[in-house]
């Protein structure tokens, strides 16, 4: 147990929990949640309600029943759509032995993290990443080794496979590879997952592969696919033990306070998962599986529609703000974020502070995403144009004008 001095009347807490920081993005909510007006472009949801024939769902499962205890790892109907619209996306046959129903992306990740890494063990992350990944590593007593991503002001962020080898020790236990990537919208090659599958095979490392923005493609030569390029795509059969896939309801299908996800691993592993989320949340409710498994199944023309309006978002963005003076932002190719960078303000907590102030527009700060996310932004583009539009109206003046002047 460690001491809090700077909170003295709380009790001791353990250094595992005295480890989780606050999220940098949360700051920034919190000081322009109230502003009458504001825009928000902070967090990573669109502005889509959950369309109906999901709601629907839920309330027929309610009307049947469905609100007793079930399996920790998911009901039989979910799990088996799940394994269906794997293999329908990607080809070749999945087991629904293999899906299991988690409180979110978030707790999917959480387990993955408790399954690879005990305390004092560290986790590879190209960064800027998603700040929970940061989090979850931490409240396992685990430690993070972020591996700053390359980036050029014309052709956005790459991977450096040099500097994820190098970060490899004796105490690593997995990468972490986020494609689409939050916040950057970097998105890997079959050839950037083939070398890391290399480096994780020769180290015996787990991948824990984050596709959750997998179908928020921009690249024309994906649109055949209707998805990003996978770690699916170039694996061996061997390789298929040591990888685990965080997922979630959340982007797709609009379906963000729902909080339903799925981790996929190998099935083997159901025994160890059933008790990782028996002693944590006992599961997720009955009828919101039963809608999850409506979504999946008859929800294409949703997740159609919701790309199609974020790759408009992305363009109003990209045009909109990446010609202004000092701001570099070359069009991410995934996921319903821009990460401008914005070369005149080095201090990108202050400047998000600003922007609430100058812009009513909530924006989310670089520093938020881990090393080499400084003096960039997080704005999420999945929302109307209309919005867009008076957004970029907004933001233009602040940022082309540096702070003071």
């Amino acid at each position: 147990m460690i001491p809090m001095p700077s909170h003295p009347s709380m009790p001791p807490v353990s250094a595992e929990a005295a480890g989780v920081l606050p999220s940098g993005i949360g700051e920034v909510f919190a000081y322009g949640f109230d502003r009458p007006g504001l825009i928000p472009l902070w967090v990573g949801e669109g502005d889509r309600p959950t369309p109906d024939f999901i709601g629907e769902a839920a309330g027929r499962a309610l009307r049947d029943g469905a609100t007793f205890y079930t399996r920790q790892l998911g009901i039989p109907a979910l799990r088996e759509a799940l394994a269906e619209y794997v293999a329908r996306l990607y080809g070749g046959a999945a087991d629904p032995g293999g899906f299991f129903v988690t409180v979110g992306g978030m707790h999917a990740f959480q387990i993955a993290v408790r399954i690879a890494a005990e305390p004092g063990d560290e986790i590879v992350i190209p960064t800027p990443a998603w700040p929970n990944f940061f989090g979850a590593i931490a409240a396992q007593g685990a430690c993070t080794v972020a591996v700053p991503m390359q980036f050029d002001a014309a052709a956005g962020w790459s991977l450096d496979i040099a500097r994820i080898a190098a970060a490899v020790t004796p105490r690593t236990r997995a990468i972490v590879l986020n494609s689409p990537s939050n916040p950057t919208g970097w998105t890997a090659t079959p050839e950037d997952y083939a070398a890391v599958l290399a480096i994780a095979r020769n180290h015996d490392l787990w991948i824990i592969a984050d596709e959750i923005y997998g179908r928020f493609s921009f690249d024309p030569a994906h649109a055949e696919l209707g998805r990003a390029p996978s770690i699916r795509d170039v694996w061996e059969a061997e390789d298929r033990d040591r990888v685990l896939f965080v997922q979630t309801f959340s982007k797709n299908w609009a379906m963000t306070g729902w909080r339903v996800g799925w981790l996929e691993g190998p099935p083997a592993l159901g025994r160890i998962v059933d008790g990782l989320i028996l002693y944590a949340t006992s599961g997720v409710a009955t009828f919101l599986q039963h809608a999850a498994a409506t979504a999946i199944r008859d929800g294409e023309d949703l997740v159609r529609r919701q790309v199609a309006q974020a790759r408009e978002g992305r363009r109003i963005l990209t045009e909109g703000l990446g010609g202004l003076p000092g701001v570099d932002l070359p069009p991410p190719p995934g996921a319903f974020y821009a990460f401008p960078k914005v070369n005149h303000e080095p201090d990108s907590r202050a400047l998000a502070l600003r922007l609430v102030d100058e812009a009513n527009v909530g924006v989310a700060p670089g520093t938020a995403f881990g090393p080499g996310g400084e003096g960039f932004l997080r704005l999420c583009f999945a929302r109307s144009a209309d919005d867009l539009h008076e957004a970029v109206r907004r933001l233009s003046p602040a940022l082309s004008t540096p702070a003071g002047r």
